[in-house]
């Protein structure tokens, strides 16, 4: 194999790689139905997505909470009592006068930890996403003064921590672990955020 054919055999194989390029086309799904990049939107369509975010996150993280009293020493690699946000976008709604969700979508629980970093993929990388969301924020006029911590909730620290889940997932995958798995559980994982938030979303 000549080394151009076995660098890009290398892209292609890396788990990150395949979860990027295996969920494009839900990820974009997401984005288009949250829409919260709009130069139009108002508090009320802001504080309608939260609540549904809120929802799924409360849900996502009851299974991955059982997922790690199954798997503790999984869940501490990952960090991921340090990765929960649902508290977060509790607090963003009552900055917003609003109260919390009342529930979440039903998921199904995770299996293994496979499927639980395939569905932190989404969550995580929200993140990184969120910091544009935030700076959008700060520049409407609808919304001045209104400071929220969800969208990016490590501050100065997003691109160290999705850096250690980055390097946590790769060093699964050379365990054994089985990126087709992670990239299957994202894939669902972001149907089904698509879905749930869809009612406070943009008309479809």
């Amino acid at each position: 194999m000549a080394p151009g054919e076995a660098t890009a055999a290398a892209a292609n194989s890396d788990v990150l790689h395949l979860l990027r390029t295996g969920t494009a086309a839900e990820h974009e799904s997401v984005e288009r139905t949250l829409d919260l990049l709009d130069p139009d939107l108002d508090r009320a369509r802001l504080t309608g997505v939260l609540t549904r975010m809120h929802g799924f996150w409360q849900a996502a993280e009851a299974v991955l909470d059982d997922w790690a009293a199954r798997f503790p020493a999984d869940a501490e690699t990952v960090r991921w009592f340090a990765r929960r946000r649902a508290a977060l976008f509790a607090a963003d709604l009552d900055t917003l006068g609003a109260g919390p969700a009342d529930a979440g979508p039903v998921l199904p629980p995770v299996a293994d930890t496979d499927d639980a970093l395939g569905r932190l993929y989404v969550l995580e990388g929200s993140t990184l996403g969120g910091t544009f969301i935030d700076r959008h924020l700060t520049g409407l006029p609808a919304l001045s003064g209104v400071r929220l911590r969800s969208f990016s909730p490590y501050g100065a620290d997003t691109g160290a921590m999705w850096h250690a889940f980055r390097r946590v997932t790769r060093d699964h995958v050379a365990g054994g672990g089985d990126a087709g798995a992670m990239v299957s559980a994202a894939t669902g994982t972001f149907r089904a955020l698509e879905q749930w938030c869809r009612p406070a979303g943009v008309a479809a």
